[in-house]
C-alpha cells in the first residue's frame, strides 16, 4: 500500500539512512526522513554532498524494486538492476571506468580482504545464484551465508554493501523471516560476523537476529503480524 506513517514509510527511512550511513553518507536521519517526506533537503548547517543526496533518493527505489520482485528468485539481473537503481545519477555514474548496472572492471577488496577478480566474477555470481536458487524455501542462515558468499565476490566496483542487504532483506520477505534493518549501532559487529563467517557463524546470526528483534519491536508498534 505505500501507507504514509506505516510500516512501509518507517523501513524506508531506517534502512536507507543505515545502509547509506554504514557506507559514509554523512546525512543524518532526520535529513534522510525529510528527503523521503518531502522530496527536498531542508535548511542545514553544513554543506551536503550531492552524492548522499542522490544515493538516498536511488535507495527509497531500491526499496520499492525489492517489495514489488520479493517473490522472484534472484538473479543476476535483478542484482545488476539494484546497482543500477542505485548508483544512477552519482558521480561515480560519470567515471569510465565505473560501470553502474554491470560487473566491476578493476579488482577492489574490502576491509582489506582481497574479492573475485573481474574476469571470475560473472561465473562466480552464476554459481552462487544457481546453487542458492536450488533449494527452496532457505532458512534465515541460508539466507545470511548468500549474503557473505555475495560480499565476498564484491561483483560491483562500489554499492557492493548496500545491495548485498537489500537482496537480504527481499530473501527475507521471500521466505518467511521477519526483515531486519542493520543499524550503525550494529556495523562492527556485523562486520566482524561477515569476517568470521564459516568459522563462528554466532557473530553474523546474533547480530541479525538482535536487528531482526528490533525490527519485530517496530511491526508490534503497527501491529502488524509475523
Amino acid at each position: 500500500m505505500r501507507l504514509k506513517g506505516g510500516i512501509y514509510h518507517r523501513t524506508q527511512i531506517d534502512l536507507t539512512y543505515n545502509s547509506n550511513h554504514i557506507e559514509g553518507s554523512r546525512l543524518t536521519h532526520e535529513q534522510t526522513r525529510y528527503i523521503f517526506e518531502t522530496n527536498t533537503i531542508g535548511v542545514t548547517d553544513s554543506a551536503v554532498d550531492v552524492d548522499d543526496v542522490i544515493e538516498t533518493v536511488n535507495h527509497f527505489r531500491c526499496i520499492d524494486y525489492i517489495i514489488d520482485h520479493a517473490e522472484e528468485k534472484p538473479t543476476e539481473e535483478l542484482v545488476k538492476q539494484l546497482h543500477l537503481l542505485l548508483k544512477s545519477g552519482t558521480s561515480d555514474s560519470r567515471k569510465d571506468w565505473f560501470a553502474v548496472g554491470e560487473y566491476k572492471r578493476l579488482p577492489n577488496e574490502v576491509g582489506g580482504m582481497e574479492t573475485s577478480r573481474p574476469e571470475d566474477v560473472h561465473k562466480e555470481m552464476e554459481l552462487l545464484l544457481g546453487a542458492y536458487n536450488s533449494v527452496t524455501p532457505h532458512s534465515f542462515e541460508d539466507i545470511l551465508d548468500f549474503h557473505v558468499r555475495f560480499e565476498a565476490i564484491h561483483p560491483f566496483q562500489d554499492g557492493n554493501g548496500r545491495v548485498g542487504r537489500l537482496l537480504m532483506f527481499k530473501e527475507c520477505l521471500a521466505h518467511g523471516h521477519v526483515p531486519f534493518v542493520i543499524t550503525d549501532e550494529l556495523k562492527m559487529f556485523y562486520y566482524r560476523g561477515l569476517r568470521e563467517w564459516g568459522h563462528v557463524n554466532g557473530y553474523l546470526t546474533d547480530t541479525c537476529l538482535t536487528a531482526q528483534d528490533h525490527y519485530k519491536s517496530i511491526l508490534d508498534y503497527f501491529q502488524i503480524a509475523y
